[in-house]
């Protein structure tokens, strides 16, 4: 009965079961009192009783306790559960938990930070926080990227692959939920420190551009403040900027682009403090911690594009891209228990900057022939993208009796500001009239461009959850709960777009495109540049800004999105070791996308959404789970949108689709688990799931472009199965003798097979290129039958060996990872826009091969920890590509990848 009153106290409250994880596995020193663990052969979810030597237990009057429960919630929740604790974390060495996540089984990281689960996008996950949901500082995403969320303020992560009704109805692949770093018991400071480097990018070569006096803390000091002139004409759609309205823009601070051929090391240092106080019968404590890093990764990408199914290029680049990232983080916690009670409140701060600099060369449309040794257009950009997150958190687990109450309520802020995209694009001129020229020149024309971008974000989520479980007396164990679940979220983003001109929308003199950025922008140029150089120019605007955002998109949306949500559910155990979960949620949500002047969205839909597992422990240790479920997705505020949005990662352009519409998932599982041993277990699972609409990203050319967009269209239906094994042993080597006695081997190792087929006939689907008019087109003219879906590898691997101390810190592990070939964006139409699609835009993760070291030791009553790491031993490329059907490959984005080694060193006291 113990083992069902755990198990309902995770259910019907998310963050109850966050902090369950956590009390399991967080350091004594941190989150509990050293006491006797249980031995390595008692069951994994049972306490150890070992009363006072010589008492008769049954003519005592007290019975003292020195073991504690320390339940394996893995195995004890009615759901399928992976658990990445504190001690699993630590092993990885991550980071970020993002890169700590990709050791669970099925688990896969894409692009920026977003998490795959069995092969299903980043849409059909959830992410949470101590139970409540985080929004996204992406413009791109609902889904918050989780490389922002640094390894030292998390204490363990919680990925639930079936669906329970107590969660959000968005589940696909699963929900995430992370666990900040609790009240502690007992007082502590933490400070660390490391040092890294990378060897395509430490002491090479790379670009990069001034910008502000803070830049170096990820903090932009006013360099990049958007003047109003900006604002004002982005919202009142003015046409045409003249010279002395556009002189106050920030020039060569966000232009010039800059060798450096000594890019610094990567740098982090953190520092975290906690401890507890009695107050009568209640317990107060607090925990703070802190954080920064300052890392450089320089990519050298060949950037190929085909306007043929025969792999015709129309594009062909090589880019050297520096991105300087700066993250800044910082936790406080509050908490107080008495009795069975516990409230804590929880504030979150991440602030997550990349500078980038990219320099590329190449050819476009019929410019592909090499001129004197020369490509014909030199392409450079320099982009700011500084995020923010606000978390603040109170949540409140009270007990009494029979009876538990859980409630919490959330407030959360992002933001993301990218000002000053600058864009510049140099076209080599060999003569002009049989006049020598044999130079670069931008005369700020069509063939060559010199575009400013503007983009703001602004999200904002309050939300709110009760949860009531009553455990009913009757002969055998029986439990109902019930809840209510409130969110509101509300999005505003811009993103004005300009473009330079000569004189009166005209090309500049010659003399004047010869010059470099910073000079070509100076006020001196766009002042009196024509009045130079323009024999008899009497003109009063030299250099004019125009405004191209409507031919992007909306300047500005407003999204929102309210649910309400109830649920209720009953766990029961009618006979001995069979366990049946049952409930049903009603969710109900309105979301809106609003525009000016283009399609505008909104979905009002409500669904009945039940849940049910099954569990039987048919033998000691071994469980048999069964569960079925529907569940939805609902499309993102930016694939709504249709605003254009640069992806700073692949430097790809996104257009949204007011026309999408929810997704339905049916889900089943079954799946067998035997535990024989604390920590260790061996589970397989079969999965089976039937989506109905299933989003995806579908490439296509805009008028008259040498290079693909992407766009967002649904395919009419998708299947998706698979199976996934996941191994976890320990060896003791106490017979090897003195100095092994504590040590043993770490054998982990899990593998995902999952294949997925989307079902595509004539049925008409939204076309991802949308203007004032709704336009459909059949599927089959945008996705291929019995394709996969986006992000789904066919093979997911990963593996942990290691040998380890169980009382002190020492640990060596070798980690290996493997993702096969996955589709990033469907094969676009070929520029006439008609015809069969081209091959899908492909990725090739393969394998990665990790070694972490970390070693504790003891100087002057101080405990001090040093840990290393090797990362991507192999040099482990990054390829994504397309294969056309004569053999012909074209890469999209393929770079080398560097090794990475760092050292740290921290200190407890």
């Amino acid at each position: 009965m113990g083992s069902l009153l755990l198990a309902t106290t995770q259910l019907v409250a998310p963050a109850a079961l966050a902090q369950q994880v956590q009390d399991a596995t967080a350091p004594a020193t941190e989150d509990a009192p050293a006491t006797e663990e249980a031995p390595q052969e008692a069951p994994a979810d049972e306490g150890v009783d070992i009363s006072a030597p010589g008492m008769d237990m049954q003519g005592t009057d007290e019975i003292v306790v020195v073991g504690r429960n320390i339940p394996n919630v893995v195995r004890a929740t009615p759901q399928v559960v992976s658990v990445l604790s504190t001690e699993e974390i630590a092993r990885t060495g991550e980071g970020d938990i993002a890169g700590a996540l990709t050791r669970v089984t099925g688990l896969s990281v894409v692009g920026n930070g977003f998490v795959y689960v069995r092969g299903l996008g980043d849409r059909y996950s959830s992410s949470m926080l101590n139970g409540s949901p985080l929004p996204s500082p992406e413009p791109l995403k609902r889904v918050v990227p989780l490389d922002i969320f640094p390894t030292n303020v998390v204490a363990s992560a919680l990925v639930q692959k079936s669906y329970s009704v107590n969660y959000p109805a968005e589940f696909g692949g699963g929900v995430i939920n992370l666990t900040t770093r609790a009240v502690p018991r007992e007082a502590f400071i933490t400070a660390g420190a490391s040092v890294g480097f990378d060897t395509s990018t430490t002491s090479e070569l790379g670009y990069v551009y001034d910008g502000g006096e803070a830049d170096f803390f990820g903090y932009d000091s006013g360099e990049r403040d958007v003047p109003s002139v900006i604002l004002d004409a982005g919202r009142n759609r003015t046409a045409i900027l003249t010279s002395n309205q556009i002189t106050g823009l920030t020039n060569a601070e966000t232009t010039l682009v800059q060798t450096n051929y000594h890019i610094p090391p990567n740098l982090s240092w953190d520092l975290s403090a906690g401890g507890s106080i009695d107050v009568g019968t209640v317990r107060l404590g607090a925990i703070a911690a802190g954080g920064f890093s300052n890392s450089w990764r320089t990519r050298d990408a060949i950037q190929q594009f085909a306007g043929d199914n025969d792999g015709g290029l129309t594009k062909d680049f090589r880019t050297v891209t520096t991105d300087n990232r700066v993250l800044v983080n910082g936790l406080l916690g509050l908490g107080a228990e008495f009795g069975e009670h516990k409230i804590r409140l929880t504030n979150v701060y991440i602030h997550d900057t990349i500078k980038q600099t990219s320099l590329g060369a190449g050819g476009e449309g019929n410019n592909f022939d090499v001129i004197n040794g020369n490509q014909p257009f030199i392409d450079q950009s320099t982009n700011w993208f500084e995020r923010q997150l606000i978390n603040s958190q109170i949540a409140g687990e009270f007990r009494f009796g029979d009876l538990s109450v859980d409630a919490r309520g959330s407030y959360a802020n992002t933001k993301r500001k990218s000002p000053y995209e600058r864009y510049f694009r140099y076209q080599f001129i060999e003569s002009i009239f049989s006049t020598p020229v044999n130079d670069y020149v931008n005369t700020l024309g069509t063939l060559t461009p010199a575009t400013v971008a503007f983009s703001d974000l602004d999200e904002t989520l309050w939300g709110g959850q009760l949860d009531l479980a009553y455990r009913i007396p009757t002969d055998f164990p029986f439990s109902v709960s019930a809840g209510y679940y409130y969110s509101d979220t509300d999005r505003f983003s811009s993103r004005y777009q300009f473009q330079y001109y000569g004189p009166n929308g005209s090309s500049l003199p010659l003399v004047l495109g010869q010059l470099r950025p910073d000079y070509l922008l100076s006020d001196d140029t766009i002042l009196n540049g024509c009045s130079r150089w323009i024999p008899g120019f009497t003109g009063t605007s030299c250099i004019e800004l125009h405004n191209t955002t409507a031919a992007s998109g909306a300047a500005e949306y407003e999204g929102a999105l309210t649910i309400n949500a109830g649920y209720g559910q009953v766990e029961i155990e009618p006979i001995a070791d069979l366990r049946a979960t049952v409930g049903v949620r009603y969710e109900d949500a309105v979301e809106s996308v609003d525009t000016s002047g283009l399609l505008n969205t909104r979905l009002a839909n409500g669904y009945w959404l039940p849940a049910a597992t099954l569990t039987w422990g048919f033998r000691e240790n071994w469980q048999l789970r069964l569960h079925a479920s529907k569940t939805i997705a609902r499309p993102q505020f930016r694939e709504l949108a249709p605003q254009l949005y640069t992806d700073y990662d692949t430097g790809r352009q996104f257009f949204g689709n007011p026309l999408l519409n929810d997704s339905q998932l049916y889900n089943y599982e079954a799946r067998l688990e035997w535990f024989f041993g604390r920590d260790q277990r061996v589970t397989a699972a079969g999965f089976y799931k039937k989506i109905k609409n299933p989003i995806e990203t579908v490439a296509f050319f805009p008028g008259g472009a040498n290079s693909p967009q992407v766009g967002f269209s649904y395919a009419p239906g998708a299947i998706l199965w698979g199976g996934e094994v996941d191994v976890q042993k320990y060896f003791p080597l106490d017979f090897l003798g003195s100095g092994f006695e504590t040590r043993r081997l770490l054998l982990a190792a899990n593998y995902t097979y999952t294949k997925s087929e989307l079902q595509v006939g004539t049925e008409l689907v939204p076309s991802p290129l949308q203007g004032a008019v709704a336009t459909y087109v059949p599927a089959n003219n945008l996705f291929v039958d019995g394709d996969p879906l986006v992000g789904q590898s066919n093979h997911i691997a990963n593996f942990q060996f290691g040998i380890e101390d169980k009382e002190t810190t020492s640990q060596l592990t070798f980690l290996a990872t493997y993702a096969s070939e996955r589709v990033t964006t469907r094969g676009p139409v070929p520029p006439s826009g008609t015809g069969v699609p081209e091959p899908n835009i492909v990725e090739l993760p393969g394998w990665r091969f990790d070694i972490v070291a970390r070693q504790g030791f003891r100087v002057l009553g101080t405990d001090l920890e040093i840990k290393f790491e090797a990362r991507n031993i192999t040099r482990r490329k990054y390829e994504e590509y397309q294969v056309f059907p004569n053999g012909v490959r074209r890469d999209i984005n393929s770079y080398a990848l560097g090794r990475n080694f760092s050292i740290g060193l921290s200190a407890t006291f």
